[in-house]
C-alpha cells in the first residue's frame, strides 16, 4: 500500500501539469480565434464604410471628391 501512495501523489501532480498545459494552450487557440474574428469584423467594417463613401459620393454626383461641408456664418448669430 505504501507504494500505491508514493505513486499517486506523482501521479496526481502530473495529471494537474497536464490539464494546465491543456488549459493555457486553449486559451492560445482561444485568443488566436478572437483575434482573427476581431480582424474580419475590422475588414468587413472598412468595405463596408468604403462602400457606403463609393455611393454618397455616387449619389451627390462628386466622382472621389470628399463632399464639403457648408462653412457656418457665426457673425450672424446674436449672443
Amino acid at each position: 500500500m505504501l507504494q500505491l501512495k508514493s505513486i499517486g501523489t506523482p501521479l496526481v501532480l502530473l495529471v494537474a501539469l497536464f490539464a494546465m498545459s491543456g488549459c493555457e494552450q486553449a486559451e492560445k487557440s482561444a485568443q488566436q480565434m478572437l483575434n482573427q474574428a476581431a480582424e474580419s469584423a475590422k475588414e468587413a467594417i472598412d468595405k463596408t464604410n468604403e462602400a457606403a463613401q463609393q455611393a454618397l459620393s455616387e449619389a451627390t454626383g462628386s466622382e472621389g471628391e470628399k463632399v464639403a461641408k457648408p462653412e457656418r456664418d457665426d457673425s450672424a448669430k446674436e449672443i
